[in-house]
């Protein structure tokens, strides 16, 4: 099986200590064939980062943490798909903090994750139990096949509480029978200290990763825990 680590920055980092936090992990990072190594940083910094990224033969590939749920039109302040093909090779859509704070509907997501399919994108559609279900029914099972699973419990974003890997395990499996031919990642309060353990769950593709994601170290030694499980 394929391996996913995502760093989700979030609203963190200026270009300058973006741009240093790469220098560090790329020093620290050994990079395995298995594991693919995604970093989403603002959207400001996506295009000076995959040049950076291209120079150093880095073989870290990029994420948009949103991209518009419309094509190029008269949509004053979206970033749509098409402006950043070549650029990034995933788009995360309905991360829990976009539904909760931007008020996005399942629509919306679909809308979005659409948009990342038709110029080659894949999206990582996020979801939450027990909506998970009804999250993954706004999208074609042609669509959720392409795409990547993130599953987050909304208690555990933010670093405030693990759950334990028995919980993500029986969450892991409904979300099996949903989208059985779909990468599933976890995300939420992963760090160092839990990776491990959470890569135990048969059938978990990787991880997502935010506040532990912002020490290149320890995204690093993350990145090693996937890649040997």
């Amino acid at each position: 099986m394929s391996r996913y680590v995502v760093a989700n920055w979030k609203s963190h980092k200026t270009l300058a200590q973006a741009s240093q936090w790469l220098s560090r992990f790329l020093k620290v990072h050994t990079p395995q064939a298995n594991l693919t190594v995604i970093v989403a940083p603002a959207m400001p910094f996506l295009f000076p980062l995959h040049q950076f990224l291209d120079d150093n033969k880095s073989g870290v590939v990029l994420a948009a943490q949103d991209i518009s749920s419309f094509p190029f039109g008269s949509y004053t302040g979206a970033v749509a798909a098409e402006m950043l093909e070549g650029v990034v090779s995933y788009a995360l859509v309905g991360h829990s903090e976009r539904r909760r704070w931007f008020h996005e509907t399942h629509h919306d997501v679909a809308n979005k994750a659409r948009e990342a399919l038709a110029v080659g994108m894949t999206p990582i559609v996020c979801v939450d139990q027990p909506y998970a279900l009804a999250q993954l029914a706004a999208l074609t099972d042609t669509e959720v096949k392409a795409s990547i699973i993130g599953y987050g419990p909304v208690e555990a974003v933010g670093g405030a509480i693990a759950p334990a890997p028995e919980r993500i395990k029986a969450a892991l499996a409904e979300i099996m029978a949903i989208a059985p031919d779909s990468p599933i990642l976890y995300g939420g309060s992963v760090n160092g200290k839990n990776a491990g353990a959470y890569m135990k769950i048969s059938g978990l593709a990787g991880l997502m990763v935010a506040t532990a994601s912002l020490q290149p170290e320890e995204f690093a030694d993350i990145c090693r825990q996937v890649a040997e499980s």
